[in-house]
């Protein structure tokens, strides 16, 4: 993969919609959408792929179907300071840490956690609890989500839009 920054058009932007809406949206029904060819529509595709644009396509799971009944955010104090390399390292030992990164204000770290039920939560919390660097969590359990979910943040949005540049565009 190229990591380097590629500027992408219009025409990309909306191929990355079409996609984040639906990631089994045919080539030419994008195509079809946006006034291309499947071929181009195809070629442009592989292109944000090959610069890390478009980093993968995967299924969403309703995480309930699962068996992961509760969800909360911790927050994650460390004595001193933590390299993020080590938080990484004990988060990837829990599977039921979603998510996490670091992050300004007082904590040093937010996880996002799947649980079974409170008492697994509680039980994962507890585990995370016995990293020696670890010095206080503060936890919040999810109630309702106001907006879908999805996978991975942004996704199921439309590509923000470029900013258009000149002072009359500046507010």
């Amino acid at each position: 993969m190229n990591s380097r920054s590629t500027p992408f058009d219009e025409l990309d932007r909306k191929i990355i919609t079409a996609l984040m809406t639906n990631a089994r949206t045919s080539f030419a029904e994008i195509g079809t959408a946006i006034g291309l060819s499947a071929t181009a529509v195809k070629r442009r595709v592989d292109r944000l792929r090959e610069t890390g644009v478009i980093t993968g396509f995967t299924a969403t799971v309703k995480p309930s179907a699962l068996g992961w009944r509760t969800e909360a955010y911790v927050e994650v104090y460390c004595e001193g300071a933590a390299p993020p390399r080590r938080l990484a390292e004990v988060v990837r030992n829990h599977s039921e840490i979603t998510a996490a990164m670091t992050v300004t204000g007082g904590a040093d770290a937010l996880l996002h956690v799947r649980a079974r039920d409170v008492e697994h939560f509680e039980e994962v919390l507890e585990r995370i609890r016995q990293e020696p660097f670890i010095r206080k969590t503060i936890s919040v359990m999810v109630l309702s989500h106001l907006l879908p979910e999805s996978p991975e943040a942004g996704a199921g949005h439309p590509a923000p839009e470029e900013p258009r540049g000149g002072a009359a565009d500046v507010r």
